[in-house]
């Protein structure tokens, strides 16, 4: 039994020493990505604290914590409470672009991840969402012309309301857009209700911004 603990111990040391490595590595990358979210106020910090022995597990001795601070001068919390719902998505997008590389999902769904954001910030957002796609598929519900415009494809999500057997129904359509149908919906998401032959301009800039 003692030679089985001193096995754990070494076992758990080298994991541990390899976890604070791979932890300031981590830390690096993300909180380089956050000001290109319009997190620049930001810090990111992995945490890695020991367990009590009663708490060593075939995972190792370590605790391991994700924190952040959004403001200079907070206290750091744990990242699911010190975040909002809109910095949470931006968070997780820059951690998805630090792990890029070792990332072995197929497919990410981001919902409204630029939400709040617009103009250069907006389409920072669109480019790492672009750099994260060419390694794996990735989904974005977005209402922002600027990451539209940087999708290789472009689904546009319909609600409707129908009577079946005489009450209402709610229909869910998804249709994908020619190139024509895209110019006038990013036209129409820069413009609003009215689409205007300014706002198609613009989406006409703006996609072949992207192009190139």
């Amino acid at each position: 039994a003692r030679n089985a603990a001193k096995a754990y111990e070494d076992a758990a040391g080298e994991l541990h020493q390899a976890r604070v490595g791979a932890a300031q590595a981590l830390d690096t990358a993300i909180n380089r990505e956050l000001p290109h979210l319009r997190l620049e106020k930001a810090s990111f910090t992995a945490q890695i604290a020991q367990l009590p022995e009663s708490a060593w597990s075939s995972h190792g001795i370590d605790q391991i914590r994700f924190e952040v601070t959004t403001n200079p001068g907070q206290p750091a919390g744990p990242i699911n409470k010190v975040a909002s719902g809109g910095e949470l998505a931006r968070l997780l997008l820059a951690l998805k672009v630090a792990l890029s590389t070792s990332n072995r999902v197929t497919t990410l769904v981001f919902d409204e991840v630029d939400a709040g954001v617009g103009g250069a910030t907006a389409a920072s957002v669109a480019e790492r969402l672009s750099r994260l796609s060419d390694g794996i598929q990735v989904l974005v519900v977005t209402h922002s012309p600027q990451v539209a415009a940087r999708g290789v494809r472009h689904l546009h999500v319909m609600k409707s309301i129908e009577k079946t057997a005489g009450k209402d129904s709610t229909v869910t359509a998804v249709a994908e857009l020619s190139t024509d149908e895209r110019r006038e919906e990013i036209a129409r998401m820069l413009a609003g209700t009215t689409v205007t032959d300014e706002a198609r301009a613009a989406a006409d800039k703006l996609m072949a911004e992207i192009r190139t």
